[in-house]
């Protein structure tokens, strides 16, 4: 039996969601292992002088724990 786990990871990218999201993953990655699956729970982006300048996701992040 697998015991899974769930944290909320904010991050950011000024290229898109989806980067934002690898982002996310792979410094999560760094110090959590069994990385299984990813929800992006949350999109928003941030307007300048009416250009997106930044795109965010708050994601939740299941893992394995050993």
């Amino acid at each position: 039996m697998a015991i899974l786990k769930v944290i909320e990871v904010l991050a950011n990218s000024e290229k898109s969601w989806e980067d934002a999201t690898k982002k996310a993953v792979k410094h999560a990655s760094k110090s959590i292992k069994n990385i299984r699956s990813v929800y992006v729970q949350n999109q928003s982006a941030s307007v300048k002088e009416d250009e997106v300048t930044e795109f965010r996701v708050n994601l939740k992040i299941t893992f394995e724990v050993e």
